[in-house]
């Protein structure tokens, strides 16, 4: 059996979604959806870091936007502006055994609008997966850049985010070492050294280790940015015991904070315009 096969079906990812949002307090970002379904689901790190074609997504990742799809359109879970997912009293009632029903009142509220019905894969395109692809544009982008000039845009990035001193250190970088910033909280400033990556793939524990290693000695704030994604363990390492923590940005969190600082991003508002017939009426009666 090959590592695709091993992946589980969206349906069969729409009631670990729901699971997940419960034992998150009822909410949750995408990120954390993301990491509670795999652990519900056992799934192994090769299964989890498996790509979805070219794009910038794993195949897990696709597997429970589609997921989360079908949840939506029979209102048992909803989004905020920000992409945090929450489960409402419908998704709190549903059980397990109603997930192929789902699917079904899915399917037939889209079937007017398509052709060509697939058992084994969503047939149609969903206001979220269209709303991502901005996303996918702004990836694409990022990875044609420069190194230079990648890195120039994370500087700028820091500094909208209250870095000061920003310095990239560019081909005079040491270790790994992309450039250093220092964060000041209040009364305390840190130091925090940042690597920033236009990877396609995923960054693996290696590259974290090897990152965390130039830090040593010199500081215990670290941050590591890039456009592809971090397999399960390079999480893992990040985080580890007795070990400084290095702070971790993926594709999806850095479009997200592209899109909130207004860094090369242009959020507009769709004004809806509403008739008030009684509002007219008097003119019709005249004095």
């Amino acid at each position: 059996m090959t590592a695709t096969a091993k992946i589980p079906r969206f349906d069969e990812m729409m009631w670990p979604t729901l699971e997940a949002l419960k034992k998150s307090g009822g909410s949750a970002s995408n990120q954390e959806l993301l990491a509670q379904v795999t652990q519900l689901m056992n799934l192994p790190d090769h299964v989890q870091s498996l790509p979805h074609g070219d794009g910038p997504r794993t195949e897990v990742e696709y597997r429970l936007l589609w997921a989360r799809t079908y949840l939506r359109k029979v209102g048992a879970i909803e989004s905020s502006e920000r992409s945090v997912w929450s489960i409402t009293p419908v998704g709190r009632a549903l059980t397990a055994a109603e997930m192929k029903s789902v699917v079904v009142r899915v399917r037939e509220m889209s079937r007017k609008h398509v052709a060509d019905a697939s058992e084994d894969a969503p047939e149609v395109a969903d206001q979220e997966q269209s709303d991502d692809g901005w996303r996918d544009q702004l990836l694409l982008l990022l990875q044609a850049m420069t190194p230079n000039a990648f890195e120039r845009l994370s500087q700028r990035i820091l500094r909208e985010s209250g870095f000061i001193k920003v310095e990239v250190k560019g081909k005079s970088g040491d270790g790994g070492i992309d450039g250093i910033g220092v964060l000041r909280v209040n009364l305390l400033s840190f130091q925090v050294f940042f690597q920033c990556k236009r990877y396609k793939d995923s960054v693996g524990a290696g590259a974290i280790r090897d990152f965390r290693g130039a830090m040593v000695g010199r500081t215990d704030k670290g941050l590591f940015i890039t456009t592809g994604r971090f397999t399960p363990d390079a999480k893992r390492e990040a985080t580890r015991d007795g070990a400084p923590q290095v702070e971790l940005i993926d594709g999806e969190q850095l479009c997200e904070l592209l899109k909130n600082l207004n860094l090369g991003l242009k959020t507009e508002m769709v004004e809806h315009v509403s008739v008030i017939p009684e509002a007219f009426r008097e003119f019709e009666l005249g004095k």
